[in-house]
This record gives C-alpha cells, structure tokens and sequence, in this order.
C-alpha cells in the first residue's frame, strides 16, 4: 500500500489589478501601490515568486450598497 501525500496549500497569486491600494497617480501618469512593501516583500515581489501581499484588499465597488440595504 502507498502512502498518500497530503495536497500542498494552494498560495493566492495577488492579482494587484484588483486591490483598493492600487491607484492611479496623475504626476506619474500610471497606476501605484500606496503600499511600502518592506525589503523582504519587495524581493518577494520582484522575483515573481507567487508573491501573495499581505496588504492586499479586493476592490468592490458595490461594499457600500450593500451597507445600504
């Protein structure tokens, strides 16, 4: 009989398109995160290594209307 390994945690990628904290800033004339990522996080983040922010907030624009009802 074979032993069965359990199934790795699967990581949520941060899909930053979707964040509260990614806003468009007119001086640049492109979209930033308000987030100061640390050395460690921003590492991380460069290397494309299924980075998964910790700061990371889903943009829903319907939150308030909900609120309302």
């Amino acid at each position: 009989m074979r032993a069965v390994a359990p199934e790795k945690e699967k990581s949520k990628v941060t899909n930053c398109e979707t964040c509260t904290n990614y806003v468009y800033d007119d001086d640049y004339d492109c979209y930033v995160c308000l987030v100061n990522l640390d050395e460690d996080e921003m590492y991380r983040f460069l290397s494309g290594a299924n980075f998964e922010c910790p700061y990371y907030q889903l943009y829903d624009e319907y939150k308030i209307v909900r609120k309302q009802n």
